[in-house]
């Protein structure tokens, strides 16, 4: 018997769950002020979770996806992508939306069930919020193609779930990227949980990274609670990427450390212990205890900013508040560069109802 093929993949961590250096640090994080920046879109993704989900329980916007224990994974991407790459997202990565430029209100319009909200003055190229779970990486497939086909130094960022990695569309999606070398990030943010089914009863594989490796390119792993970690390892797959030597496939291990939307009730198949103990890696923190542990961070300034974050997600949802009730002629707005003849009739006869 003839061994015809090996691989492994590799693991990466800078900052332990008490935010200590376990070795040394990229470039970019050389100097731990440079890591403020990251920290402070933390914190507001984490004020505008929370705003969210008492704006949800208080029937002021529909369901909402919690990001919360996702924050170090989406600071790192978006702090990373350059303006002209193109994020392709799940319904959970409002935070890399909000780095790239859409604004806080417009979050909240689009959670509240308003299409206005996907009109978004972020990058005019980046994709919609996909809820279809991996529709969005067959669309990335396309978008990469296209980069490449055109000659440009841009790069298609795919975010999903780990049980997204359970779909045909993740698998063709995959195969293709590595068929045709394109200029493609995967990041598979595996928080362990696909809505009610654990990992362990997702995939047989002992990680989700090797699924790259069937398909052609590098897979690797990385602590999705360690905000550094994360932003290296989609710094060289993005570099890789542009310099035409294909994609990456990056699994960031965290756990989702809220319901799988405030439609679920996570406690009906979760063990409270898993959770406690899921509390103790999380990446705020963690980046906090490093920053003050530098001296760079202290009380005063984490009271400061959580007060700013606080006033800017209060001033966000209550514009949104304030915004006049959309019409039943709105569903027409957004499905046709020209609306065809029937479905103007029908927008008008909503319109004139309106009008009453």
């Amino acid at each position: 018997m003839t061994i015809v093929a090996k691989f492994e993949i590799r693991y990466s961590q800078y900052l332990d769950p008490e935010g200590k250096l376990v070795q040394s640090p990229p470039g970019f994080a050389r100097d731990p002020k440079e890591l403020i920046p990251l920290y402070r879109w933390m914190a507001l993704m984490r004020a505008y979770d929370a705003k969210a989900i008492a704006l949800q329980r208080t029937g002021q916007i529909n369901t909402f996806a919690s990001l919360l224990g996702h924050e170090a994974i989406q600071a790192a991407i978006g702090t990373a992508m350059d303006a002209d790459d193109v994020l392709l997202m799940t319904y959970r990565e409002n935070g890399i939306q909000l780095i790239r430029g859409v604004t806080l209100k417009e979050l909240f319009v689009y959670w509240g069930g308003d299409e206005r909200g996907s009109n978004f003055s972020g990058p005019r190229k980046d994709f919609p919020i996909c809820v279809t779970i991996a529709a969005h990486v067959t669309h990335a497939v396309g978008a990469a193609y296209a980069m490449r086909l055109r000659g440009e130094k841009r790069v298609a960022v795919c975010v999903l779930g780990d049980g997204a990695t359970s779909k045909g569309d993740f698998y063709e999606g995959i195969n293709a990227a590595g068929v045709w070398k394109l200029p493609l990030v995967f990041v598979v943010a595996n928080n362990q949980w696909a809505i009610s089914v654990p990992r362990s009863a997702q995939s047989a594989s002992e990680t989700l990274a090797q699924k790259a490796v069937a398909a052609g390119f590098e897979g690797l792993q990385v602590d999705g609670n360690d905000v550094i970690a994360v932003r290296d390892a989609v710094d060289r797959a993005l570099a890789k990427a542009r310099s035409g030597a294909g994609p990456t496939l990056i699994e960031a291990i965290t756990y989702r450390l809220s319901d799988h939307t405030t439609a679920d009730d996570a406690s009906r198949y979760r063990d409270p212990e898993e959770v406690k103990a899921a509390w103790k890696l999380d990446p705020v923190a963690r980046l906090r205890a490093y920053l003050g542990a530098c001296g760079v961070w202290d009380k005063a300034r984490e009271e400061k900013l959580l007060r700013e974050c606080g006033e800017e997600v209060q001033a966000a949802a209550q514009a949104f508040l304030d915004m006049p009730a959309p019409g039943a002629e709105q569903m027409f707005d957004h499905m046709y560069a020209t609306l065809p003849a029937a479905l103007a009739a029908q927008r008008a006869q909503a319109l004139a109802d309106r009008e009453e």
